[in-house]
């Protein structure tokens, strides 16, 4: 089997990609990820892709009191529990492919699942969501739009990060939406937001019939 090229990207390289200005999704994610939050107040939250916790400083532990986060990579997985565990005491965290296999938890009221579904199955990611939300519950996602203009993954000098174009695949909102309702998910909101390099991301925001 093919290593995913996830596994090899130190945290440094990808935490120093997103933050640089003429990438600037760190922000982005972080900022949509708080809007969801202070909109639906979910009482437990479980955050795909969650690396070394990016958003995490926007989570109020009264509110929503369980977190749970999923990497497939271990060392983000670490990095966020040296970092988060303090703040947020009831945080689980989980190093595990979602769309390869089982990954056991409690259900959760929300899950935010941002630009995660570029890079894994969409209808084993989708099907993995839907069973791990509760009844209601809102599953939200980032997705990033085709530009001709602008490539996939932006060049920098985080050169490790140039691996992930062997596995990445934009994924339309038409398509998103289409594979969630068949897995029982239907969109109630949807938003559009374009970043001062020009590169435009939707966030689509579905609940679980």
């Amino acid at each position: 089997m093919t290593k995913n090229p996830w596994l090899d990207i130190p945290l440094a390289d990808y935490e120093g990609h997103m933050a640089l200005p003429q990438i600037a999704q760190a922000a982005l994610l972080a900022d949509l990820f708080e809007l969801v939050l202070k909109t639906y107040l979910p009482e437990s939250v479980a955050v795909l892709g969650c690396a070394g916790g990016n958003g995490f400083d926007r989570i109020d532990p009264i509110v929503t009191g369980r977190v749970v986060g999923i990497d497939i990579n271990p060392n983000y997985i670490t990095a966020a529990a040296g970092r988060w565990r303090e703040h947020l005491p009831n945080l689980e965290l989980l190093v595990a492919d979602i769309a390869a296999e089982p990954v056991a938890f409690e259900p959760v009221e929300m899950i935010y699942a941002a630009l995660v579904f570029e890079y894994i199955d969409l209808a084993a990611g989708l099907r993995f969501v839907s069973s791990r939300l509760r009844p209601g519950g809102r599953l939200c996602t980032v997705v990033q739009l085709p530009s001709a203009a602008i490539p996939e993954i932006t060049p920098s000098k985080f050169t490790t990060l140039g691996a992930l174009s062997s596995i990445m695949r934009l994924v339309t909102p038409e398509e998103l939406r289409a594979v969630a309702f068949r897995h029982g998910l239907h969109v109630v909101e949807d938003q559009v937001r374009e970043l001062p390099p020009g590169k435009r991301f939707q966030m689509q925001v579905f609940q679980r019939r």
